[in-house]
Formats: structure tokens, sequence, C-alpha cells
């Protein structure tokens, strides 16, 4: 059976459990709280999380493999 196409709002619920793994609310809570700002690394691998989001939410069709880690940044 032919999985249904993917959609924006699949793409972005993919980027929002990526960021999530990466617990950038709870760094951003800490900059707000402390004001130590959130290290640049866990920063950057947010605006590229976000920016991959974006970038795949515009293609025509999205790929039905959207979810697969060769279309988002690595997390290690």
């Amino acid at each position: 059976m032919a999985r249904p196409s993917a959609d924006v709002e699949d793409v972005q619920r993919e980027a929002r459990r990526r960021l999530k793994s990466l617990k950038i609310e709870e760094w951003r809570v800490r900059e707000f709280v402390t004001g130590t700002p959130v290290p640049d690394n866990i920063r950057h691998l947010a605006m590229q999380i976000e920016y991959a989001a974006q970038a795949i939410g515009r293609l025509s069709p999205i790929p039905a493999d959207y979810a697969d880690d060769v279309y988002w940044p690595r997390i290690w």
C-alpha cells in the first residue's frame, strides 16, 4: 500500500522532534533565567534544523522519506 504524501506539517513535526532531542527549549530557558548564552554549537545546530525544515517543506513533492537523516544536519 502506498504511503500518503507528506506535507509541510509533517516536516515541521519532524523538525520539532529533532529540536526536542537537542533540548533547545531547556537551553533557551537557561539563557533567559541565568543570562548564560546557549552554546554556539547548540544554537547553530538548531538553526540548521530550522533551515532544513524550511528547505524540505518547499520541495514539490516533499519526499516520502523526509525524516531520513540524509535530509537533516547531524546531531552528535
